[in-house]
């Protein structure tokens, strides 16, 4: 239970990091933003069709009384529903870590630098991290897909279907979810997915306890977007934990510890080839 309280600390350490430094704050908050007007669309759509995929999934019921036709089509609806949103949190993260690679490897990077020790990179060129990163996304979302079909289907199970299995749920949705978040430090780290898995399912509570509550906040597009620079943050803190660099040499001079305040030092830089890092326009 110790490790549950952890993991939620870290969460909480990640926001408090951005609202201290407001700069990285804006500057995180743009991948976000465009991966929210994508998949509003999506569950607009989605919502407006549930009725008709129902209706066209159980054409056994078309001459079934009133009210077992309804009850029936009512449930699957909601069921597609909250289908198409337990992907849509597991897959918004994914997708915005893709669209925002550059953007929250700096955040990441400057998250580590502000704490001291050493500061990893990966050494890759930007097309490479994004392959790695699509590559490592289509694997867990197929893992999540296969869990999804599992829970839907359990979802008709009486009592326990409305009762455990959504609990379940968010305990699988805040798993790879926090996986896709520690990945930004972990990937910098050298660490590859399987060995990423292994170290989260090692600490599962601490995971648990860092995803869960983040998987809820996120039920609200808008706040996923405003949390997701401080997730990023806080996913660095707890990959410093589970995958520890060397510390740092010595004390540290007041030219290095200006160079890590991210608040009134140095602009966030976005990485876009091996060499030199270009700065953002200011926020």
């Amino acid at each position: 239970m110790r490790d549950l309280g952890l993991g939620f600390g870290y969460l909480v350490k990640g926001q408090r990091w951005v609202a201290d430094h407001g700069r990285w704050f804006g500057f995180g908050l743009l991948p976000g933003l465009v991966t929210l007007v994508l998949y509003a669309a999506a569950l607009v759509g989605l919502g407006y069709g549930a009725d008709d995929l129902a209706a066209w999934a159980t054409p056994f019921a078309d001459d079934w009384s009133s009210p077992w036709l309804g009850i029936l089509r009512s449930t699957l609806t909601a069921l597609v529903f909250a289908f198409g949103l337990f992907l849509a949190v597991i897959t918004f993260t994914a997708v915005t870590l893709l669209v925002g690679q550059p953007f929250y490897d700096s955040l990441s990077e400057q998250v580590d630098r502000s704490e001291g020790g050493e500061v990893p990179t990966s050494g890759l060129p930007l097309w490479k991290e994004l392959w790695i990163s699509a590559r490592d996304s289509v694997r867990i979302l197929v893992r999540v897909a296969l869990y999804g079909v599992l829970l839907f289907a359990l979802g008709f199970l009486p009592v326990i279907g409305q009762t455990v299995i959504p609990v379940l749920g968010f305990c699988v949705s805040g798993f790879f979810l926090a996986e896709e978040l520690t990945a930004v430090a972990l990937g910098r780290r050298g660490i590859e997915l399987k060995e990423r898995l292994e170290l989260l399912r090692g600490r599962r509570m601490l995971t648990l306890g860092f995803g869960v509550p983040l998987t809820l906040a996120f039920l609200i597009p808008v706040v996923a977007v405003f949390l997701m620079p401080g997730a990023v943050a806080g996913a660095t803190l707890m990959s410093r934990e589970l995958a520890p660099c060397s510390p740092p040499q010595g004390p540290r001079s007041e030219n290095d510890a200006a160079d890590a305040d991210g608040a009134d030092g140095a602009e966030p830089a976005v990485r876009l080839t091996d060499g030199e890092p270009s700065s953002p326009p200011t926020l």
